[in-house]
């Protein structure tokens, strides 16, 4: 409950409804059994030793709505120790669903992902994992921006996800704004707050 989208850190039991539609689109689209189970702590030690607790009654575990970086650290842990799979659907469900529409709209334009400059708007769980994987399928040219601007390699905002994250991307160490920096790009993608594209940056 500390990352609900577009509500923020609301707590577990307002998030409730939220976890409740994931489980009724986890049995109607995937025909598997879900159970929603809103924690009453946002501590990352507390929610992995309950999840390491309950794993015998699951076959898997879809971590939802925890603030990064605490979700790093969560998933990190929980997929080292625990014994079913562990998935977090902010990063891993965002991402795949923007590979997939990345593709296709790179396969319509006619270009290669890999010579194509990529903008970001916005550095948290799901940014970062949509970063990882259009990486790992070739992208070359990505720089991401949050509220501090361009994230860099030694940025004194940064957090351990953006420091790992920035030796991969912004290899020019670009250092400005959001609008100085979508000059030129083929791509935006934007995983922040609402209304930051212009007419103008479009243009």
């Amino acid at each position: 409950g500390s990352a609900v989208l577009g509500l923020g850190d609301i707590k577990g039991l307002a998030g409730l409804p939220v976890m409740e539609g994931k489980a009724v689109l986890f049995q109607e689209l995937g025909d598997v059994s879900a159970m929603p189970l809103c924690l009453k702590t946002q501590i990352p030690d507390e929610i992995i030793e309950i999840v390491l607790l309950l794993q015998n009654s699951f076959s898997g575990i879809n971590l939802e709505d925890i603030k990064a970086p605490r979700c790093f650290e969560v998933e990190n842990k929980l997929i080292e120790k625990a014994e079913i799979p562990i998935f977090h659907d902010d990063q891993h469900g965002t991402a795949v669903v923007v590979l997939s529409a990345l593709l296709n709209a790179l396969h319509l334009a006619g270009k290669k992902i890999e010579d194509v400059k990529i903008v970001f708007s916005g550095a948290g769980a799901a940014a970062i994992a949509v970063c990882k994987l259009i990486l790992a399928v070739g992208a070359k040219n990505i720089i991401m921006f949050d509220i501090d601007g361009a994230i860099y390699k030694g940025r004194e905002q940064n957090n351990f996800a953006h420091e790992e994250i920035a030796k991969y991307t912004n290899l020019d160490c670009f250092k400005g704004n959001i609008k100085e920096g979508i000059k030129n790009a083929d791509v935006f993608i934007g995983l922040s707050a609402p209304n930051l594209l212009s007419e103008e940056m479009v243009k």
